[in-house]
């Protein structure tokens, strides 16, 4: 009888070119243009960020652009500086599941 295992996959923090490819990813879907927007400083301001941290900071920047009826800027979205991201407030946690996927997980990214 032959012996099932499991794996695990770990998504790690994105790094900075798939944080690029999520902040590209996050503005298209909501028709802005990428030509507008600097996605290396983006990239590079997001570092610690997750996606889900990311694609919030693409929103709240829509409406913080709304409401001071302009565009969104790349300036605009480098107002998530402000913003203490999870793997910060988190940061042991986030430490604790590495070494524990180290030993029990894939790295899927």
């Amino acid at each position: 009888m032959p012996i099932e295992t499991s794996e695990e996959d770990f998504v790690d923090l994105p790094t900075a070119v798939e944080r690029k490819e999520i902040f590209a990813v996050h503005l298209q879907k909501r028709k802005r243009g990428l030509a507008a927007f600097d996605l290396d400083r983006l990239a590079a301001a997001a570092e610690g960020f997750t996606g889900a941290e990311i694609e919030r900071a693409v929103v709240s920047g829509l409406y913080t652009a709304f409401s001071r009826s302009v565009e969104l800027t790349t300036d605009i979205l480098l107002e998530l500086r402000a913003t203490r991201p999870l793997s910060v407030t988190r940061k042991e946690a986030i430490d604790a599941l590495r070494a524990w996927a180290r030993e029990h997980a894939v790295m899927a990214n």
